[in-house]
């Protein structure tokens, strides 16, 4: 497995009974998560929850606040630091399991030494991935088709006092942009994404992870350079397994360009025991 580990300013303090309670810097939050169907460990911390996400029987859902939080805070990873809050649906602009991917990409970057290396972050959302691409020396295509997100991803930039010429900004469906930059020429020595299980486009057209996400990959990999450094595809699919990623890298990355792929499961320590499965992250990388 991908075990996310490192972090200081987050940490989940038990799991069971269709819940998570994680602590973001000071204040702890009660989440849903359906994998956990064991029971908790000690119902007096789940008690000392801050705030507490219901989901509705329609959807959705809605927090319920048991201590006055600030409308948002930081939590620092590294030498990185982002903002973070409770949104509507659940999130808070950050997923912290997607620490080890980002420690996986600053190795790459470092490692190999290159000037000038472009990375590109497709549904890049409040942009802690591509930070963690800036901050080990490449120049960053971030894009996102929220515009909300995309000014998220620029103050967390801010916040990680990055310079502002390390990233680029892009407000517009992922698979229109990576398109055009192939009819324009720009490649990219390493590309990620985080697509959505279940979405709309643009004009209203439905995405599915099962039916779009192998036409993304393949086109994507047209998007490479000739020596690409690293591609990275996250998913949160229920059903997806880990392997389903290797063969789409192997089909479309590593029969042009050799190199090893690695796809596991994606998951974070708990304090009371175990561990929290996040989905699957599949990597290929050149060497």
């Amino acid at each position: 497995m991908f075990l996310a580990t490192g972090w200081k300013d987050y940490e989940v303090l038990d799991t069971g009974d269709g819940e998570k309670l994680e602590r973001w810097g000071e204040y702890l939050l009660r989440r849903p998560d359906p994998q956990t169907i064991w029971p908790k460990s000690d119902e007096n911390l789940w008690s000392r929850a801050d705030a507490v996400y219901h989901r509705s029987e329609r959807g959705g859902g809605q927090w319920e606040f048991r201590r006055k939080l600030p409308e948002r805070w930081t939590v620092a990873w590294g030498d990185l630091t982002f903002y973070v809050r409770p949104t509507g649906f659940k999130h808070t602009g950050l997923f912290p399991e997607q620490a080890d991917n980002w420690a996986w990409m600053r190795e790459q970057i470092r490692r190999d030494g290159r000037k000038g290396l472009k990375v590109l972050n497709l549904f890049g959302y409040t942009g802690a991935a591509t930070l963690a691409c800036a901050s080990a020396g490449a120049h960053v295509t971030h894009v996102d088709a929220a515009k909300g997100m995309v000014q998220w991803a620029k103050e967390n930039r801010e916040l990680s006092s990055l310079p502002e010429t390390s990233c680029r900004w892009i407000v517009e469906d992922a698979l229109s942009f990576v398109r055009r930059e192939i009819r324009r020429g720009n490649r990219y020595d390493g590309i990620l994404m985080d697509p959505p299980s279940y979405g709309r486009g643009p004009s209203g057209e439905v995405w599915k992870l099962e039916n779009e996400l192998y036409g993304l990959v393949e086109t994507c990999s047209q998007c490479l350079s000739e020596e690409p450094l690293f591609f990275l595809i996250n998913s949160y699919t229920t059903g997806f397994q880990a392997s389903v990623l290797s063969n789409m890298m192997e089909k479309c990355v590593r029969s042009r360009f050799g190199g090893r792929t690695d796809s596991e499961e994606l998951c974070l320590p708990v304090a009371s025991g175990g561990v929290l499965p996040c989905g699957a992250s599949g990597r290929w990388t050149h060497d």
